[in-house]
């Protein structure tokens, strides 16, 4: 729970329990209602609204009269800090007031374009793009041992050639997390793994084992279990996920004619170490 919350909440718990349900009760709330002035300035339900939509999950167990009193109060207190400031903001208070300005003006412009009307025919397009009709595309059952060293992998290879249980040594010897389950990786298609493991596995018969695979996780030795052709799914079952992939490219396509249109101006940036984004005492004044 955030430090300003706590006091706030368990005054406010009282003050709750006080509100009678014809108090509580409103049909429409309007977002403009003020609920609080301090020294003249305004606080609405909408920036009540706003604090809450931002609580973590965890608040969810607390009632809302309690939260309700709890904010109005946080705002309250918030609001005499901020007018009892002398000065100029530092730098890096400014620098975080605009960016999040930027990124609230980009998300109404984001949520405006994502919620445009999707074309049926764009729908359509995308189902047969990404599900098409002719068969062929296989998915793959298999497991796999993670090891460190190429070393380490062939040892592995010779143990399963001489009659080792495979999901055995997984559970013995392997750092990935599938580990525990003997190095089940369940069903995957192509796209889904990276490019030298997919290879790998694609080039087995069912039952059979590979020779030491390197990939950015470590070495794999891997073993097939079994393989089946991807059903084409009904079109209302992916749906939304078509819709959502179809507003994401229209975003793209929005977000690019808006590049065409713009003078951008990207200054050489060589001289600047990629290391000064891990270090904040750089926006200190």
């Amino acid at each position: 729970m955030p430090a300003t919350l706590r006091p706030i909440l368990a005054a406010a718990f009282t003050a709750a329990l006080a509100l009678s349900p014809a108090a509580q009760a409103q049909d429409k709330p309007d977002p403009n209602e003020v609920v609080a002035t301090v020294n003249g300035t305004e606080i609405t339900l909408g920036h009540v609204i706003a604090v809450r939509a931002d609580l973590p999950r965890q608040y969810d167990q607390f009632p809302p009269e309690l939260l309700f009193q709890g904010i109005i109060d946080q705002l309250v207190q918030q609001t005499l800090l901020q007018q009892s400031f002398e000065g100029e903001l530092s730098l890096q208070s400014q620098i975080l007031l605009e960016n999040e300005e930027r990124a609230v003006t980009a998300g109404e412009v984001i949520a405006d374009v994502m919620e445009g009307g999707v074309d049926e025919a764009d729908l359509q397009a995308a189902y047969d793009e990404q599900y098409p009709e002719e068969a062929g595309e296989m998915e793959y059952r298999a497991s796999h041992i993670l090891v460190e060293t190429e070393e380490e992998a062939q040892a592995l290879v010779t143990q399963l050639e001489e009659g080792a249980d495979f999901a055995a040594l997984a559970r013995e010897n392997s750092t990935g997390p599938s580990a525990d389950a003997g190095g089940d990786l369940g069903w995957f298609g192509e796209g889904d793994m990276v490019e030298p493991f997919f290879e790998a596995v694609a080039a087995l018969e069912t039952g059979g084992v590979s020779d030491p695979v390197e990939t950015q996780f470590g070495w794999h030795v891997i073993t097939l279990a079994e393989t089946r052709e991807k059903e084409r799914p009904a079109f209302d079952t992916v749906r939304n996920e078509l819709e959502n992939q179809v507003r994401e490219q229209m975003l793209t396509a929005h977000v690019d004619q808006l590049a065409e249109n713009a003078k951008i101006d990207r200054p050489d940036i060589s001289n600047i170490d990629p290391e000064a984004i891990n270090d904040p005492s750089v926006l200190e004044n």
